[in-house]
């Protein structure tokens, strides 16, 4: 699953006992582990090699440059779905052509920068999109490729917000208004309109969701080719799960020996897959630092006040997602062998984990079992590779915190902790 492990009564990520990195950095901060996500994207690599896809890491889960520095060093090609990912993705050395961009509002600006880049392929979600990106390219007098978004209407059964594949989406369009899409814009001078790209939701935590969407992308794939629209790419997006709990998602392996099947012969027709995976690969890599500052009681409820709360980790609150949270020095036998909502063990007390903000909604765990805590104590919270550093933010006039990437026995800090300095930076008086 990942590399954070208890040893001796701490907590280490690879070799690197997380308190020492708490005392350098302070907290709150992100520790991410080089070799969870070496092996996560080459799992992923190994179990659809028979596909040869071309893997886009999703910028958007985890986008410090060094992360996607290091999946660059990989091969990973990067999903990109704004001209800041575009920035970020060509700062770390990820060559253009490896380089799919998506998103439903893309600028004229940022457009216009991503047709000069040469990247390898747009993603497109709707016709007046499409006339834009031509009207642009037009101007510019270059040529490009694009995949139209196509929603197959599958329910993957996640979180509202991240089910993308429905009918009634805003990304996309309908499978019934794909066919008149390239009737109108197929034979486009500037865009070689030739690709059909999904992206369904996430997270997936079954396979038979991506079965049923890929099954209908083949019979569009088909009724096109009659049309005399030949497809040459398939991107199928991500959306594959990660384990906030222990075995809580199926193996790359399991995923993959789903779809494998359906696109082999095709693959040795000539179509060419993408990927997009990003909390896969990420979540379990990262883990969020936080200490606890104060411990209080209100009524029947006890809470361990952190200096980090949705500012820093915004997914327990917006989604209601669950994250696994422990001590990062727990006494003895309390050493989780187990991620899970409920662990049974002796001595534990209910706790709300809660963060420094004026909002009620500042939470972290809810009604969790977890061995007393006081304060100076850290407590780490797991699976915050993807969606953590993202989505932070500086409410409350909080600075952001430190992201540190680990390496076997050392680590770096790749992004310095906010100052208050740098709140007013860009801010005239």
């Amino acid at each position: 699953m990942d590399h954070f492990r208890y040893k001796d009564h701490s907590l280490y990520c690879e070799g690197v006992a997380v308190h020492t990195i708490a005392e350098a950095v302070g907290t709150p901060c992100y520790i991410y582990s080089t070799n969870t996500l070496r092996e996560h994207y080459t799992r992923l690599q190994d179990a659809f090699r028979e596909l040869d896809p071309l893997i886009c890491y999703s910028v958007k889960c985890c986008s410090n440059v060094a992360v996607l520095s290091l999946l660059a060093s990989l091969g990973a090609g990067m999903d990109v779905v704004s001209g800041g990912e575009l920035f970020r993705a060509t700062k770390a050395g990820v060559p253009p052509e490896r380089i799919v961009y998506a998103g439903v509002g893309k600028s004229d600006r940022e457009i216009e920068g991503a047709l000069r880049a040469k990247i390898g392929l747009f993603n497109v979600e709707s016709e007046m999109e499409f006339e834009n990106l031509a009207r642009i390219a037009r101007t510019l007098g270059v040529r490009t490729r694009a995949a139209l978004r196509v929603n197959p209407d599958v329910d993957p059964k996640t979180h509202r917000y991240t089910t993308t594949g429905k009918r009634e989406s805003k990304f996309g369009v309908d499978l019934e208004r794909a066919v008149a899409f390239f009737s109108t814009y197929g034979a486009d001078p500037h865009i070689a309109l030739t690709g059909i790209h999904l992206h369904i939701g996430s997270p997936v935590y079954t396979t038979d969701p991506y079965l049923e969407s890929v099954r209908k992308a083949l019979a569009l794939i088909d009724d096109l080719a009659r049309r005399g629209f030949p497809i040459d790419t398939l991107d199928l997006g991500g959306g594959f799960g990660a384990d906030y709990e222990s075995d809580q998602s199926p193996l790359a392996a399991d995923y993959a020996s789903a779809i494998v099947p359906l696109l082999r012969d095709r693959v040795r027709s000539g179509l060419r897959i993408v990927l997009e995976p990003g909390r896969t690969i990420a979540a379990n890599a990262g883990i969020l630092l936080t200490r606890v500052e104060y411990v209080k009681q209100s009524g029947d409820r006890r809470f361990a006040i952190c200096d980090a709360g949705m500012n820093a980790l915004l997914r327990p609150s917006h989604y209601g997602a669950f994250h696994f949270v422990w001590p990062t020095e727990p006494a003895a036998g309390m050493a989780p062998q187990r991620r899970s909502r409920e662990l049974i063990l002796p001595g534990l007390v209910r706790t709300e984990v809660v963060g420094p903000l004026c909002e009620t909604g500042d939470f972290i765990a809810e009604d969790r079992l977890l061995p007393p805590v006081q304060r100076g104590d850290l407590l780490a919270v797991f699976t915050a590779g993807a969606y953590g550093m993202a989505m932070a933010s500086r409410y409350n006039s909080h600075p952001l915190p430190a992201e540190v990437l680990v390496n076997g026995e050392t680590h770096r800090t790749i992004r310095s902790r906010e100052s208050y300095e740098d709140l007013v930076r860009h801010e005239t008086a």
